[in-house]
């Protein structure tokens, strides 16, 4: 099997060429004619390259192929727009996509605008079994699906929880912080005490669902099909942006990606404590920072000192079959496996499954191994995915594009959060415009 980056459009290979014939609509679509045993071709990211791996090991009888890109990391978007160019050329289309976006099953659910069906195969007519769609985590395929028909199975959950050094705190006398109004004051005391230090950074995109979403903050709502709202005058939203800017000004919060080797190589002894999702364990901890056992500890998200227990929702990612696909058996084994088996999930996912049996192995793996300095950091991660506050949606385009355009640069120019709020709200719902959206 060859791997390949994704370079365009006709540069794809190991596609169907044709999706007549067939038209056997059992499972809720029109079939491409099935050729039994032909190749599948996989699109994935690099972080889920590991479960095309571990398939090609558990199945080698089964011929695949597969792509990497982007994922659409970021809300780059470049799921929608290549499935788009294949809709006009009328061939082309993998037979599976990972996306780390939560939204794309909006528009993969719908018809082309040619009026042909839709990419996304409906998973829940028949082409899964329900006794396996049952054992993903109550909630976890809600966003994928669409007047009830699922299109998409969820690869991990993303709940936020607080986690800390707890080497450093007692180092420095320091108590794990609780609430924001918490975060924001040890912030002061570090910045005081052990400049250089720090609590988090606000380098990435999707720090937009840490620290709005997870705080309760209305800047991404669509209270019904069709319809955006957004309000930054809203009281938590002033206040998580006041407290970013004192952090980011006494310089507990910095400004690079959690993925760059500049941030392993100035902050990997130094990050006390920061608010993230359940994948920082595998992708930040484990990974880049490369921090061993026995050092870091898991507490519950943070929340208001008034409020309740609110947790953000970070991605998750969404694996997707096609509905032009000319091998749906193995389509399926594909989706069941990456989505379930021990040997993706729990051995080489960094994340916390969707899937309830593989995410109880894959607690009781850090369990085993120790990782953890709290001996609740099974209670705490399972209570959060069900502590996710349902104040923000999901449309057909991502929150992070307007963030990356707005706020990510006019930090680096040295403008306060709080002085961009309304540019981001009007960002916002200027691309809920164009998306269509009614703006109230």
């Amino acid at each position: 099997m060859a791997a390949t980056a994704v370079a365009g459009l006709l540069a794809l290979s190991g596609c169907s060429t044709s999706d007549t014939g067939g038209g056997d609509s059992t499972y809720g679509f029109t079939q491409a004619e099935q050729v039994e045993g032909s190749e599948i071709t996989v699109w994935v990211d690099a972080s889920r390259e590991p479960a095309v791996t571990a398939f090609e090991k558990a199945y080698p009888d089964i011929k695949i192929s597969y792509e990497t890109y982007d994922g659409s990391s970021g809300g780059s978007g470049s799921f929608q727009s290549k499935i788009a160019l294949m809709d006009q050329a009328g061939e082309g289309w993998p037979d599976v996509v990972f996306s780390t976006q939560q939204n794309d099953a909006i528009w993969a659910s719908k018809p082309t605008t040619s009026g042909e069906q839709g990419f996304a195969a409906p998973l829940n007519k028949g082409l899964l079994d329900q006794d396996f769609l049952d054992g993903f985590a109550d909630g976890a395929l809600d966003y994928a699906t669409i007047d009830g028909t699922v299109y998409a199975l969820r690869n991990d959950l993303a709940q936020t929880v607080f986690y800390y050094n707890q080497a450093l705190l007692d180092q420095f006398g320091y108590e794990v912080p609780t609430t924001w109004e918490e975060y924001a004051e040890l912030g002061d005391k570090l910045a005081a005490e052990h400049p250089g230090y720090i609590l988090g950074t606000m380098g990435d995109t999707f720090m937009t669902y840490v620290y709005y979403g997870g705080s309760e903050s209305p800047v991404f709502q669509s209270p019904e099909a069709g319809v955006f709202h957004s309000d930054v005058s809203d009281e938590h939203t002033q206040k998580i942006s006041k407290i970013i800017d004192g952090m980011l000004a006494n310089g507990t919060l910095v400004q690079d990606s959690f993925f760059s080797a500049e941030f392993a190589a100035k902050y990997a002894d130094k990050l006390v404590g920061v608010p993230g999702p359940v994948w920082y364990t595998g992708a930040i901890f484990q990974g880049g920072l490369a921090v061993p056992a026995g050092q870091i500890g898991v507490a519950p998200p943070l929340k208001w000192e008034d409020g309740d227990v609110a947790a953000g929702n970070v991605g998750g990612g969404q694996w997707y079959a096609s509905s032009h696909s000319k091998n749906l058996e193995a389509v399926k084994t594909f989706l069941e496996f990456v989505t379930s088996a021990d040997e993706f999930q729990v051995d080489a996912s960094s994340g916390y499954p969707a899937y309830t049996d593989a995410a109880t192995k894959w607690l009781a793996k850090q369990a085993e191994a120790g990782y953890f300095v709290n001996d609740d950091f099974q209670t705490i991660m399972s209570d959060a995915a069900t502590q996710i506050w349902d104040g923000w949606n999901v449309t057909n385009w991502s929150p992070e594009t307007a963030w990356a355009k707005v706020v990510i640069p006019g930090i680096a120019a040295g403008e306060t959060v709080e002085s961009l709020l309304p540019a981001w709200q009007k960002e916002l719902e200027n691309e809920a415009t164009v998306n269509g959206y009614t703006v109230k």
